[in-house]
């Protein structure tokens, strides 16, 4: 479909439109160039997030939210459907993704011409959903794409890994498919995250959401969906009124394993929701008239033992800024996942970054973190905050269940 649409025929035969450059820039003039071969991004919203189990999407599927998202997006974007070469869906636990990923599309207007895929790396698949989608168009096998990522832990929860015998029996493939809590206490006995600095970070969270509800600040990123006739445009996962003290008189939610310091305010809530990103070249933006709001820059993932799996972002944010040449402190705005906060407070304090950068509307601990979602909302996020800010560079970052962690760039370009 794409090559008919790209393709213009003479007499010398098929001539094809330029694809987007696969060379990464380097420094941050480079980076903020523009160029009409970059990835950039012209649509990003989110739909509300909804509390696992108890909140306003607690028996939806992961198909009935990506149609919801999918209508409401198509509309406002005012995209035509048959423009899109790919879509790529970042979900983690949904039985046969691709299969209701594809009848989410096709029911929402995508027309079959159109392809799918899913994308499952845990906690960054909807950030890899956004970089597979950018190198499809790096390569030229899209024009159009749209990356986007949804998840319902209210019905599908991490299902338990089976492995047979002589694969557990390895000690670091035994580790690799222990429960997240394990690796949160693994992190603070290891690293000495005592609780009180694990419940001052996430009052920290706590309460600069509850500050970005109170100004409105959420509503900019999320798109209003219909469901059943109902309509959604809040997240009903920000609890108010968190304090020390509330936190301090929680009881750990992992007593089985020491030192028992992980609780239900200091980790990140399990929730339900999905987002999307359009993406295409900046020449082919800038023909068919869609607003650009940021650019795809680079992304890096790594590998640390599973046990520790949490620290993994202070591998994978040096990596990514050493291969597009930047320093930490050119970044304006850092988007770093809440997991839990025993690693988060490792990853800030061994990366030297200061909080006033990092998660200024508040993470995952208050906002709460469906596995796939999670990905494509902290860039949402943070290039909105970027253009409230006016500032320019935003990295996103997270651990990855396994032992696996990701980061990526992103440059806003909505500065007036």
């Amino acid at each position: 479909m794409f090559l008919r649409r790209v393709a213009n025929l003479s007499p010398g035969g098929p001539v094809f439109r330029r694809a987007a450059s696969t060379r990464t820039p380097r420094g941050l003039q480079n980076i903020i160039e523009k160029r009409p071969d970059d990835v950039v991004i012209t649509y990003a919203k989110r739909t509300p997030i909804g509390r696992a189990w108890k909140g306003q999407f607690k028996d939806t599927p992961v198909d009935e939210l990506l149609n919801a998202l999918f209508k409401a997006a198509l509309a406002e974007s005012r995209l035509d459907p048959r423009k899109i070469d790919d879509i790529c869906v970042g979900t983690c636990h949904p039985p046969s993704p691709l299969y209701v990923s594809r009848a989410a599309a096709l029911a929402a207007g995508i027309p079959p011409e159109v392809p799918i895929s899913t994308v499952n790396r845990l906690c960054s698949s909807g950030l890899m959903a956004i970089r597979n989608i950018a190198h499809h168009i790096q390569a030229g096998e899209a024009r159009i794409g749209v990356a986007a990522a949804a998840e319902s832990m209210s019905l599908n929860p991490r299902p338990t890994p089976e492995v047979v015998d002589h694969i557990s029996a390895h000690p670091e493939a035994n580790d690799c498919i222990q429960p997240m809590g394990w690796t949160s206490e693994q992190v603070a006995q290891a690293y000495n995250v005592p609780r009180e600095k694990q419940d001052q970070y996430a009052l920290i969270s706590h309460t600069r959401a509850n500050k970005s509800v109170a100004a409105g600040i959420f509503a900019e990123e999320i798109i209003p969906i219909e469901l059943k006739g109902k309509t959604y445009t809040t997240d009903d996962t920000i609890r108010p009124g968190v304090t020390a003290e509330k936190l301090a008189g929680l009881k750990p939610a992992f007593p089985q394993w020491e030192p028992s310091t992980t609780t239900a305010g200091n980790a990140s809530g399990i929730g339900d929701g999905a987002g999307l990103c359009i993406m295409t070249t900046r020449e082919n933006a800038e023909r068919e008239g869609m607003p650009i709001l940021g650019k795809w820059v680079a992304s890096s993932v790594v590998g640390v033992a599973p046990r520790y799996m949490g620290i993994s972002p202070v591998a994978a944010i040096p990596k990514v800024l050493e291969r597009v040449g930047l320093t930490k402190d050119e970044v304006d705005i850092y988007e770093i996942n809440e997991a839990f906060a025993s690693q988060f407070v490792h990853c800030v304090e061994e990366l030297g970054i200061s909080m006033d950068k990092i998660n200024p509307n508040g993470g995952a601990i208050a906002i709460s973190h469906p596995v796939g979602m999670t990905g494509i909302r902290q860039v949402i996020t943070g290039l909105a905050e970027l253009k409230r800010r006016k500032e320019r560079v935003l990295c996103t970052s997270m651990c990855v269940g396994s032992g696996m962690g990701a980061a990526g760039i992103f440059v806003n370009e909505v500065i007036h």
